[in-house]
């Protein structure tokens, strides 16, 4: 008992002598002295250092301060004294590297890249031990480019004045390929079905310009996902795989080999919504009744993320901007039960929009486009939104959004940051058909005077007629969300040699689009022409009934839903608009009727379906006139290709004139990284359909009612001189008189 006691005197007394030894080296710091510093100033040094004088440093502090000193990376080597009051720091300083040298290496996009994600850069200090972590780094980097036996050393040449030369040897060697992919496990369904799922590919001859033949970590990571969500949306809910083996075979390629784990196939049990107090239910009414349809049948993400979707939506509703939704997935034996909370989370609003990156652009055009402002809720759906809307202008080649913290918790600061892009451009376009051909070319600016007005002058020739249009459009005029638009044209067209009449039709329009409910616009067009028609004895009875002028003014309108997810490259939704055009003054009154039709659809991440439907009638308003030879319906080229523009339908003396009805519909498949990054183009697959017919002025015509149709690839690729479009089209079936078009290409550049 007495020896414990002791003892624990003992040990209380040491701790005391300990802390008055340490107590008793502490002393004040009254100057502070620097040796062998050259680039560091000593102020410098005391600032890292967060020296104070005329405070106690001990032992404890002084380690603290050389750590500090030794993050900073300007010195290899520290020693700190203080004595009687004078705190002296003797230092040497880490050499500068002056530049960075990759030998082997030749590709100017391959330094920036390896730049990017190496520590030691040009001007800052050479610490010894990042440079090995700078080339496990760069090994990494072009391994994920398939380079696997990448060799990487680096050496310091010193220069004068403490500074280097960094230079890296770097010996790529051969890029792995992958010679054979195989799938193990229980994976139940076919290699080649699967093969089709991963982006990886085995290497053939005919891939020469694929890089998905290239062995690539990161790309064998994304099989994997996209592999496991395959399964999951077959209802395999716990499904594993995994790339178990990349093998090398001399002379082979790699051997790589997923490992599939696929598991029970789950059904859902239930689905259902949790709704908290103080929301009103009746919100999700709408979504809660496709839950029952779901019941027992296999499990999918994809239902729950479009749910999950609806909710989100919802979130643009004023009463509904803060909720909050949790997916809870409960697994009970083959079965999984999905449960959403709905709450009530916590409310953020606006504090500021801030704009950055315009010089040219006024910030008004870009405010314009936002779907939240200043003090409004905050929503991440509609400030995706509002970045499509700018995105969708086509005057920026960029545009990013970053949200900060506002000046109190609840507030949050939006910056959208914009990179301006050339918005002239000249463009020319040509059609080659078994016919002759057709060229044009115009002008086209998308923000004049950086107010975002688009002007559009163009000039289409053939061999028979010349068309000039000019029009101007303000997308958001006055800042009110309402487009305004101007359009003045003439068209002359000179048939008297071959069907004995020419005819010209010249004059404005002038309209506006404005939203009247939600998705729903309306769009007004107020126009007059004068129209002259000249005939010979060549021209057809009827042909010459109505030769001489005539001045028209009509009202066009349309009733548009636009229920697309955004205006830039929709993916999901649809656009569906009536549109009639009513003669005010005609001495040859007309009424057309229209419907148009597009809708799309992401069957998977790139691959983008989409639909079109087109469709015309125009009858005549007077018992004594016919419909005018000028308003004549044709179908568009950009609705109907395969063939050339108004030569398909009924003819009058080997001459085209159109119908009175006239439809088409067209599918369209964006094909998913087809063709290499690289070379930036987009390759789709489109099959057209249309037909027009219908003659009121004379039975005698065939009226030409056989459906067309045509096949092919289109290509839009943007190149450095501007964007390149072309299409191949084959038709597959034709009337005897309709002239196709195999080939058509447009060509413009920025300025």
């Amino acid at each position: 008992m007495i020896f414990r006691s002791m003892k624990k005197i003992l040990l209380q007394s040491l701790f005391f002598f300990i802390f008055a030894i340490t107590i008793s080296y502490a002393e004040i710091v009254k100057k502070v002295k620097v040796v062998g510093n050259v680039r560091v100033s000593p102020e410098t040094i005391v600032m890292f250092g967060d020296i104070k004088i005329n405070e106690d440093y001990n032992a404890q502090k002084i380690n603290k301060l050389s750590k500090q000193l030794y993050d900073t990376d300007f010195f290899s080597y520290l020693e700190i004294n203080l004595i009687n009051g004078l705190l002296e720091i003797s230092v040497k300083e880490n050499p500068i590297i002056q530049s960075l040298v990759f030998n082997g290496i030749k590709a100017k996009k391959h330094k920036e890249a390896i730049k990017e994600v190496i520590e030691l850069k040009e001007k800052t200090s050479y610490v010894e031990n990042k440079l090995i972590k700078d080339i496990q780094k760069i090994k990494t980097a072009f391994r994920n480019l398939g380079f696997y036996f990448i060799e990487v050393e680096a050496y310091a040449k010193e220069n004068a004045n403490n500074s280097i030369d960094l230079i890296y040897e770097i010996n790529r060697g051969k890029r792995a390929k992958i010679g054979k992919i195989v799938f193990i496990g229980d994976k139940k369904f076919k290699d080649g079905k699967l093969r089709g799922i991963i982006t990886s590919e085995e290497n053939k001859a005919w891939k020469f310009l694929s890089t998905k033949k290239y062995l690539n970590q990161n790309r064998i990571k994304l099989d994997t996902r996209l592999l496991e969500n395959f399964y999951k949306s077959k209802g395999y809910y716990q499904v594993k795989a995994l790339a178990t083996n990349v093998l090398y075979e001399k002379g082979e390629g790699f051997l790589l080999t997923y490992n599939i784990e696929s598991g029970k196939r789950f059904r859902f049990q239930d689905v259902s919504l949790k709704i908290s107090e103080g929301l009103d239910k009746s919100f999700f009414t709408q979504i809660a009744k496709d839950f029952p349809k779901l019941k027992n049948k296999y499990y999918s993400p994809k239902k729950i993320i479009k749910i999950l979707d609806k909710l989100n939506k919802l979130s643009t509703k004023k009463d509904l901007q803060f909720i909050n939704s949790k997916l809870i997935e409960t697994v009970k034996n083959d079965k999984i039960l999905v449960t959403i909370n709905i709450s009530e989370g916590k409310k953020y609003f606006v504090e500021r929009v801030n704009i950055v990156g315009n010089s040219v652009t006024e910030d008004n055009v870009i405010r314009g486009e936002l779907e939240v402002d200043e003090g409004d809720p905050y929503s991440l759906l509609l400030l995706d939104k509002s970045v499509n809307n700018i995105k969708s202008r086509n005057i920026f080649g960029k545009v990013n959004k970053n949200i900060y913290e506002g000046s109190s918790p609840e507030l949050k600061v939006i910056t959208i940051e914009v990179e301006e892009k050339a918005t002239g451009e000249i463009f020319a376009g040509a059609g080659v058909g078994s016919s002759g051909g057709t060229i044009g070319g115009g002008v086209k600016e998308n923000n004049f005077l950086g107010r975002g007005v688009k002007l559009d002058a163009n000039l289409q020739l053939s061999e028979t007629s010349i068309r000039g249009k000019f029009s101007a459009t303000n997308p958001n005029f006055n800042y009110s969300g309402n487009e305004i638009r101007f359009t003045a044209e003439s068209t002359k067209t000179s048939k008297m040699t071959s069907f004995g009449y020419d005819s010209s039709k010249t004059g404005f329009s002038l309209g506006t689009t404005f939203e009247q409910y939600e998705d729903i616009f309306i769009s007004p067009d107020l126009s007059a022409y004068y129209e002259s028609l000249s005939t010979n004895d060549n021209a057809s009875t009827s042909l010459k009934q109505q030769e001489g002028t005539y001045i028209d003014t009509e009202l066009r309108y349309s009733v548009i839903q636009d229920k697309r997810d955004q205006n830039f490259k929709p993916t999901e939704g649809y656009r569906a608009s009536f549109n009639q055009k009513l003669p005010l003054y005609s001495e040859s009154p007309s009424l057309i009727n229209g419907i148009d039709y597009s809708a799309y659809h992401s069957f998977s991440d790139g691959f983008i379906g989409s639909l079109r439907f087109h469709g015309r009638t125009i009858n005549s308003l007077s018992s004594s006139e016919d419909v005018k030879l000028s308003e004549r319906l044709s179908i568009p080229g950009r609705y109907l290709r395969g063939f050339e523009v108004g030569k398909i339908g009924p003819v009058d003396a080997s001459d085209y004139i159109g119908g009175n009805y006239v439809t088409a519909l067209g599918f369209n498949a964006g094909l998913p990284k087809l063709l290499p990054n690289f070379t930036n183009a987009d390759v789709s697959l489109f099959l057209d359909a249309g037909n027009v017919w219908g003659i009121d002025y004379d039975a005698n015509i065939d009226e030409s009612n056989k459906l067309r149709s045509a096949f092919g690839v289109s290509i839009d690729w943007f190149t450095p001189i501007g964007p390149l479009s072309f299409s191949f089209s084959e038709a597959i079936t034709k009337a005897s008189t309709d002239k196709p078009e195999s080939f058509r290409f447009n060509i413009g550049t920025t300025f």
